[in-house]
C-alpha cells in the first residue's frame, strides 16, 4: 500500500478523492493489493469528512415538524396518531417530551428512524429556566 498517508489538510482530502476517483470505473477486487488501497483510502476519507463536515441529525421536533411538511400531514394527523390533539399541540411547541409509545408510533407509521426520535432534546420550560 505505498503512498497511504493520513488525511489531514483539504490538499491530503483532494489527493486522496484523486487516488480513489479510478478506482470507481472499474472497483478492485476484495483481497488484492489495489482493494486493499482502495478499502483503506475509502475509510481514511470517511473519517476525514465525517470529522469536518459531520451532518447532525435534527432534534425530534423539528425530525417531526420536516415530514409534516414533506409528506403534507397536518397537527390534526400527529393528534390522530399519538392519541391526543392537546398532546400533538405540546409536543409540536416543545412543552411535553416524546414518550417511548409515541417514538414507536412515529417510527413505525411516519418512518421516522428511531434514533433521531430518541435523541435529547429542550423543552420550552427547560429554556425558560436557564433563560
Amino acid at each position: 500500500m505505498k503512498d497511504i498517508r493520513p488525511i489531514r489538510t483539504e490538499a491530503d482530502y483532494e489527493w486522496a478523492l484523486g487516488e480513489v476517483a479510478h478506482y470507481f470505473d472499474k472497483e478492485p477486487k476484495k483481497g488484492t493489493p489495489q482493494g486493499d488501497r482502495f478499502e483503506v483510502l475509502l475509510g481514511l476519507i470517511e473519517a476525514y469528512e465525517a470529522k469536518h463536515w459531520a451532518i447532525s441529525a435534527p432534534d425530534p421536533v423539528e425530525a417531526i415538524k420536516a415530514q409534516m411538511e414533506q409528506t403534507g400531514r397536518t397537527q390534526a394527523d400527529l393528534a390522530a396518531l399519538i392519541g391526543s390533539r392537546p398532546r400533538a399541540s405540546e409536543i409540536l411547541k416543545r412543552q411535553r417530551a416524546l414518550t417511548m409509545p409515541m417514538i414507536r408510533k412515529l417510527s413505525a407509521d411516519w418512518k421516522i428512524p428511531a434514533e433521531v426520535l430518541i435523541q435529547p432534546y429542550a423543552l420550552a420550560t427547560d429554556e425558560k429556566r436557564h433563560s
